[in-house]
């Protein structure tokens, strides 16, 4: 007698939405951010889209303009912008503009925002040098955002500057770069994002009728703002969950890629899973020895699958991904620990296959003007063999320079000093340069000490200064709330026969 194994039932409609009520779960609280409904969304390329229109909405703007921004130029561009906000500001709108001190430079130092500020606008400086946060300044606010009468709000990769519209008279054509126009409820979350970091640079508080209602649902597209601020690793954790759940596709632009061990590995397993995972990154940077650091990744990548492209432009400033066709996410957080961990960042995941497959043809006219890395092979003929050595010379010389990065070689140490893993060839320089710099300080240290002393008596001096300055700030804190709290009580009310007066209730005939 033979027993019938029972068909296994097919999943039931509650059963698929238990598993996407798992996955909402899953994506909320490892991006710290919840899925916001009826959006609407508009890819915008390069700045030759985004520049006209920051510049149309802040024009049309009626109640307020905050913008928070990474870099703001002292260059046509940062001007062209600044006589705009002037113009609002004097039409009496309110502005409000925080830039990052280190990013800035000190362009608006010499006069950028004076117009501005002298129209009536505010501008704060996010995060200067202060004697009360000894390395407190080397946190960035890295952010890229503008939103406007509490209705529209810019979240992009781009920064406010000439380079992203080109230098003609250079030769240099405009960065490669995305940004996102959004409108809806989400919007709100960006006010409030604004309104912290304000806070955080110092600013006052914004006036209560300048506070509009917040947006009415004008879209169908679900998204999240994913405000990163320092040790959150928001964007980390959000990266490494959609790289394990991939399932087709990983399509990823990247301007300063440094990928962290466990960032890299996620990528190779899903890659070595039958995951098309590409990343398209710059041949050129403006941060030069980023380059050779991120080259010094591409092997394991490559051996994994992973389809590694180098864009052939003046530059590709653009962070953004696409997965399966539905996900996408663009925004300011590049992929290294700096980004990741210790900024200030803005970005914007979406689930929509509209808005995915939009950035996904984006994605595929940039790999044309890009060229492929492949591993070499003895197969290939002797001419290609010869052009990949001088390559691999070009690529030797670049090298050095990565020994000034402790990021670039940080991986090498730590491999050298825990015997985790075999050394590459290419990590031989580097480990003998930071061989040769330690032997160094160590024969000044045994016979010229008083040359280490000095600095690290300096140091001591700064720490130690800036440890009274918090403590003094935390006393007078105390004091006042101790101030406030041995107030004397008001008197009370008392009445004719000197007992305690009553309340009247009701209205005086």
């Amino acid at each position: 007698m033979s027993l019938r194994v029972p068909a296994r039932p097919a999943a039931l409609p509650s059963d698929r939405t238990l598993l996407r009520r798992f996955a909402e779960q899953a994506f909320s609280r490892t991006a710290g951010a919840p899925l916001v409904d009826g959006n609407r969304v508009r890819v915008l390329r390069d700045a030759t889209e985004n520049y006209p229109a920051w510049e149309a909405a802040i024009g049309e703007a009626r109640r307020s303009v905050h913008i928070e921004m990474y870099i703001f130029h002292r260059d046509r561009v940062g001007r062209r912008f600044v006589e705009l906000l002037t113009a609002k500001a004097r039409a009496g709108v309110s502005v409000r503009l925080v830039y990052d001190w280190f990013g800035c430079g000190t362009g608006p130092a010499l006069g950028l925002f004076a117009p501005l500020v002298a129209a009536g606008g505010q501008v704060r400086a996010f995060n200067p040098p202060s004697i009360t946060s000894a390395l407190g300044w080397l946190r960035r606010n890295h952010r890229k955002m503008i939103v406007v009468d509490g209705r529209t709000a810019f979240i992009a990769g781009l920064c406010i500057g000439a380079a992203w519209e080109g230098r003609p008279e250079r030769g240099l054509e405009p960065w490669r770069d995305t940004g996102l126009e959004v409108t809806g409820p989400v919007v709100a979350h960006a006010e409030q994002s604004f309104d912290e970091s304000w806070r955080l640079a110092g600013g006052p508080p914004e006036p209560a009728h300048h506070a509009g209602p917040p947006a009415d649902a004008c879209g169908d597209v679900h998204l999240r703002l994913i405000a990163t601020e320092p040790f959150t690793a928001n964007m980390l954790r959000l990266d490494l969950l959609v790289a394990a759940l991939a399932q087709q596709s990983l399509w990823i632009a990247d301007a300063y890629f440094i990928g962290t061990g466990p960032y890299l590995e996620s990528l190779k397993r899903a890659a070595s899973d039958g995951v098309d995972v590409r990343l398209l990154l710059p041949q050129d940077s403006d941060v030069g020895w980023t380059v050779p650091v991120s080259r010094s990744l591409y092997r394991p990548l490559l051996e994994a699958g992973v389809r590694i492209f180098e864009w052939q432009g003046t530059m590709i400033h653009a962070k953004t991904a696409v997965a399966d066709g539905r996900w996408a996410r663009v925004g300011s957080t590049n992929l290294n620990l700096n980004s990741w961990m210790g900024n200030w960042e803005m970005d914007v995941a979406i689930e929509d296959p509209r808005v995915a497959r939009t950035l996904k043809d984006h994605y595929e006219e940039d790999l044309e003007r890009s060229t492929e890395i492949v591993l070499q092979t003895f197969s290939q003929p002797w001419i290609e063999r010869r052009r990949a050595q001088r390559g691999r010379r070009r690529g030797r010389r670049q090298s050095r320079r990565v020994v000034r990065a402790v990021t670039g070689v940080g991986r090498s140490i730590g491999a050298a000093i825990s015997g985790n893993r075999p050394l590459e060839e290419f990590e031989l320089g580097p480990i003998t340069s930071v061989g040769l710099v330690l032997a160094a300080i160590a024969a000044v240290g045994f016979f010229a000490p008083r040359v280490l002393a000095w600095p690290a008596a300096l140091i001591a001096g700064w720490t130690a200064l800036t440890f009274f300055a918090e403590a003094w700030a935390v006393r007078k804190r105390r004091s006042q709330l101790l101030k406030t709290d041995s107030a004397p009580a008001p008197a009370p009310v008392l009445d004719a026969s000197g007992g305690p007066a009553k309340k009247q209730v009701g209205h005086d005939r």
